[in-house]
This record gives C-alpha cells, structure tokens and sequence, in this order.
C-alpha cells in the first residue's frame, strides 16, 4: 500500500507512521548522516543513533567528538540529512532535519552506554565526547516486500497483466 502523510500548520503526523519509521530506523544501526561543507560539498559518514534515547518529538542523538569536521559543519549548516537502509527487509529512511552540537554532561552521562568506551577510553567525562541532537523536521520510508516469492509473483503478475506489483508502504512525515 502506498500512501503520503503530510503534516504542519498545526497537524501533527499520523502517530501509526511515525512509529512505523522509527522501528525502521533503530533496525539499523547505522546511518549515513550527510552535512554541508562551506563550499557547498556535502559530507557523509556512519554514525550509530542511540535508540536507547527513543525518537520522543521526532528526535535523534548520536554522539561524537567535540572537534571533528562534521561538528565545524554543523556550526555553520545546521541542516543534515540521514539515511538509514536495511537491504534484507528492503526498508529505507531518508530523515533531514536540524542538528546541534550538546555537551550537556549530564544528558551524556544519562545517554552513555558501555560500548562507547570504544570511542571515548576516557568516558562520558571526557571533554571530547559531545552529542549531536538531530530534530527532525522531515522523513520518508519506503517499506516494500522482500521475500523471493513475492518478487516472483510480481514478475509473474507483470508479464501476465501489464501492470507492476504493490511496491509495499511509502509515507512522507512532517514534523513541523
């Protein structure tokens, strides 16, 4: 089934399809978060959301170090993009939204989890470790069938009648 959920001017989104894309976006645990550069070069790398942190108002966290490219970008552009895909359930998510850079320790410390240890030997206190809070004020997912029998049946259905088989869920969520 393919439908679009716009919301804003006061709606708030459909609650069936923002629950929908957020157990698509903590199925993968990473994304690819996109900034832009000062000369208009987009950026992209892996980053892992911390779905510990939930998606409460259409937000995100991830942590990061405190002085990295991404940060310097986010300063100047504070519009990114993230794109999360799980190729096996064929599921995609393009969220964008508004980032900011937060060296709260407290709201490290609450979010700090044993295997970022990884990253930050030193800990949670470490005057490196910082988070990025990604509001989101835009998403859309595509959710489409991935078993061998049901893109049989669409070939099949295709060559049969003409006309292409059901490309699964798609929906446009706005925030704001």
């Amino acid at each position: 089934m393919v439908h679009s959920t716009t919301a804003g001017h006061g709606h708030s989104p459909d609650q069936g399809d923002v629950k929908k894309l957020w157990e698509m976006m903590k199925g993968v645990q990473v994304a690819m978060m996109t900034t832009l550069d000062d000369n208009g070069r987009m950026n992209s790398r892996p980053m892992a959301t911390l779905s510990h942190a939930g998606f409460e108002d259409g937000t995100l966290w991830f942590f990061t170090r405190a002085h990295s490219e991404k940060v310097d970008e986010i300063d100047r552009h504070w519009r990114v993009n993230l794109a999360y895909a799980n190729p096996d359930k064929q599921d995609y998510v393009s969220a964008s939204g508004v980032a900011e850079v937060v060296r709260d320790r407290e709201k490290i410390r609450f979010l700090w989890r044993d295997i970022m240890t990884t990253w930050f030997p030193q800990g949670p206190d470490d005057p490196e470790v910082a988070l990025l809070k990604v509001s989101v004020d835009q998403a859309e997912y595509w959710d489409s069938p991935s078993s061998t029998m049901v893109y049989a049946y669409g070939y099949v259905k295709a060559k049969l009648t003409g006309q292409s088989p059901d490309p699964g869920d798609h929906a446009k969520i706005a925030f704001q």
